[in-house]
C-alpha cells in the first residue's frame, strides 16, 4: 500500500487527521490523538501514546510490505494488531462523526 492509500483507509476508518498525522483520537478528548500514523518516504510507524505524555514506537513497516485484506481493506502486516482494542477506538471514532 501507498501512503495514499494508507491515509484514505484510515480516514475512512475513524481516524482523523490531528497535526499532519492520522491519529485515532481519545473517546473522550477528541483532539487528543492516542495512537498515530507517522508516514514516511519508506514506510510508516505507529505510535501510542503513554500515560507521562510521550509518544512510543510500536510498530513499523515497509510500505512494499503492507497489503490490504481482500475482504475488509484494512492493512495487514503493519503492525495494527500488535496494539491491544484498537478495534474498539477505531469503532468509537466512527460513531462519534
Amino acid at each position: 500500500m501507498t501512503k495514499q492509500e494508507l491515509t484514505d483507509w484510515a480516514l475512512a476508518n475513524g481516524w482523523k487527521m490531528i497535526g499532519a498525522y492520522p491519529c485515532l483520537p481519545k473517546p473522550d478528548a477528541p483532539k487528543e490523538a492516542l495512537v498515530r500514523m507517522l508516514l514516511k518516504s519508506t514506510g510508516v510507524d505507529l505510535q501510542m501514546r503513554r500515560p507521562s505524555g510521550r509518544w512510543e514506537k510500536v510498530a513499523g513497516q515497509s510500505y512494499l510490505k503492507i497489503y490490504p485484506d481482500p475482504r475488509t481493506g484494512q492493512p495487514l502486516d503493519m503492525g495494527l494488531e500488535k496494539i491491544t482494542g484498537i478495534a474498539r477506538l477505531m469503532e468509537r471514532a466512527r460513531s462519534q462523526e
